[in-house]
């Protein structure tokens, strides 16, 4: 597939983000062809919150699909070009704290006057408004504050981080949904408009009927370590060998569990009898269980229990996850070409449009590789360009 075949190759987007939330929803794009143009601080002085190694895995998975700018946004002529960048751009994205735009000039309501199909997109840490507008935000702090550490991990072990940065994940897929709904939406009014979300409210939305427990019905959810915390029984088992997840949650796929273990009384057992029973007796049913899933091995329960429509699966390490036929049939893991680092293989987007995944174009771009390309088609001469580069703008 060629980039111009992508659902959005004609859309052209500024990246002024940094660390991960922000170039997570650029990613969306990119991955989708449209075309990136990320603004980096002259000798990368600013670094991008991933340790400084652009060759790294890191930097690598984040900005794939993307070319390279150098601008010095502190300096009026730098903040200049990136506003003629602008005059032409359909998508800008930050994610500063929420007066750093303001401070360089560069916010949105000074950019739709030179551009008024403009979409700005902008990721914070608590909010564009509020009290805590101003507070530096990260992804772990969001986690605490949303709620979420607090029904992570196992009963009374006190609060846990979930393995992944959840939150700088999710805001960024989210504001990319933002973007493209006012791209839409542009189609109709011609107008763009200021799209923003941030850690916190990703958060939240993110837990879902935890949430939902607490505003309608004033229940406090507490942590159920790896059994879910409504339906049950599901939740990790020990077998012969090792562990599995089995989700039995609901009357039919109850009836099937305890037929494919071979325990029928367990269906009559007033204690487990109904779902309603089987909450209140959650640790029991539980601890009746466990000793019929160790007779067998993890391999041997994965085949019955799927045989008999019981969801059930292993539980992997992640290098066991990519070494799976199912993972590999889906093709997650893509090829694609670096100048440096030669031949590699990153993530791919999960996201398929047609029959096959849409191939990564190009790895993470070099520091500053498309400052020439980029200010020739602005008008300027090589001798300007390498008076900027002189004078530090770029």
């Amino acid at each position: 597939m060629t980039t111009h075949a992508l659902p959005l190759s004609r859309y052209k987007v500024l990246d002024l983000t940094r660390a991960r939330a922000g170039p997570t929803c650029v990613r969306q794009l990119v991955d989708w062809g449209a075309e990136a143009i990320k603004i980096e601080m002259p000798g990368g002085r600013t670094g991008d919150g991933m340790g400084g190694n652009r060759h790294g895995f890191d930097f690598q998975n984040l900005h794939r699909n993307k070319r390279s700018m150098t601008l010095n946004l502190r300096d009026p002529e730098g903040v200049a070009i990136f506003k003629r960048l602008a005059q032409t751009a359909d998508i800008v994205v930050e994610n500063y704290r929420p007066g750093v735009k303001e401070r360089l000039g560069i916010d949105y309501k000074t950019l739709s006057v030179l551009n008024p199909r403009i979409i700005y997109g902008s990721i914070s840490g608590f909010g564009q408004s509020g009290p805590y507008r101003d507070r530096p935000g990260v992804d772990q702090i969001a986690q605490g504050m949303g709620g979420l550490m607090s029904i992570t991990g196992i009963p009374g072990q006190g609060p846990v981080r979930v393995g992944i940065p959840i939150a700088d994940l999710c805001s960024g897929i989210f504001l990319a949904q933002g973007i493209l709904v006012a791209l839409i939406e542009r189609e109709t009014t011609g107008e763009g408009k200021w799209v923003h979300t941030s850690l916190l409210e990703a958060m939240l939305s993110m837990l879902d009927f935890q949430a939902s427990r607490w505003l309608m019905s004033k229940e406090v959810p507490p942590q159920a370590g790896n059994n879910h915390p409504t339906g049950i029984p599901t939740g990790v088992f020990e077998t012969k060998d090792g562990h599995i997840n089995i989700a039995a949650a609901g009357d039919d796929i109850y009836g099937r569990f305890c037929r494919a273990i071979e325990r029928t009384d367990l269906l009559t057992d007033p204690r487990f009898a109904t779902s309603k029973a089987r909450s209140t007796n959650r640790d029991t049913i539980m601890e009746v269980i466990m000793p019929v899933t160790r007779q067998k091995t993890s391999a041997e329960w994965i085949k019955i229990m799927n045989d008999a429509g019981v969801p059930c699966g292993p539980i992997y390490k992640i290098n066991e996850s990519f070494a799976d036929p199912q993972v590999q049939h889906l093709a997650m893991a893509q090829p694609v070409h670096s100048p440096v680092l030669g031949d590699l293989t990153i993530l791919g987007h999960p996201v398929s449009h047609g029959e096959k995944r849409n191939p990564l174009r190009s790895a993470a771009p070099e520091l500053g590789e498309a400052n020439e390309e980029t200010l020739t088609s602005l008008g300027y001469t090589k001798e300007q360009i390498a008076d900027l580069s002189k004078r530090g703008v770029i």
